[in-house]
């Protein structure tokens, strides 16, 4: 069985960009499972952490880099480093995962059921963007448009207004073009990457 020069060249090609964006060598990871042992998700993951590891490690075999960027791993992950504490190897998984993300978003591959866990990041960043601080009512809005959820948590709402955590209007941070620059700075860095 022949394999796929292209693909071959495309999974080599996603542990080198790993390595490149985080300086996280997939090939020290010697597959002890600590990462996956401690990680309090990993019994909703399709692959546990160690597991995508491995599959950047088996960079010369086709079709291994497609299923770690297609994986709902990456999007459930939640970077709470414990992965990364208990590591032997002190592997910044945190890190690879990150980088995955966004290689499955420029890819266009990202999981089906990441939908919701998009729509609430991209609502998160553009509520920032506008205001340079988090505007819960905003994102909230932004959140429910978005994803098609519009009646789920709409009994917390009136709790939520009545003890302080939603507010009406925004608070906005005083140097607007600083946020501006700094927004702008990043779509530009994103954009050079390969």
């Amino acid at each position: 069985m022949r394999s796929d020069p292209h693909v071959h060249a495309a999974g080599a090609a996603l542990a080198d960009l790993v390595l490149e964006k985080t300086g996280v060598d997939v090939a020290r990871c010697y597959q002890c499972g600590k990462c996956s042992a401690g990680c309090p998700l990993a019994a909703e993951m399709d692959f546990p952490p160690s597991q995508i590891m491995h599959l950047l490690q088996l960079r010369d075999l086709p079709g291994f880099a497609e299923m770690a960027l297609r994986s709902h791993t990456i999007w459930l992950c939640l970077t709470c480093e414990i992965c990364y504490c208990r590591c032997p190897m002190e592997l910044d998984i945190p890190k690879v995962m990150d980088a995955l993300r966004h290689e499955s978003l420029a890819r266009g591959m990202v999981h089906p059921k990441a939908k919701d866990i998009l729509a609430f990041h991209r609502a998160f960043l553009d509520s920032v963007r506008v205001t340079g601080r988090l505007f819960e009512m905003g994102q909230v809005v932004d959140y429910k448009l978005r994803s098609g959820h519009f009646l789920q948590d709409l009994l917390q709402a009136p709790w939520m207004f009545w003890v302080g955590k939603l507010h009406l209007l925004p608070e906005r941070v005083r140097d607007r073009r600083a946020l501006k620059r700094i927004f702008a700075k990043t779509r530009r860095v994103g954009e050079k990457r390969p």
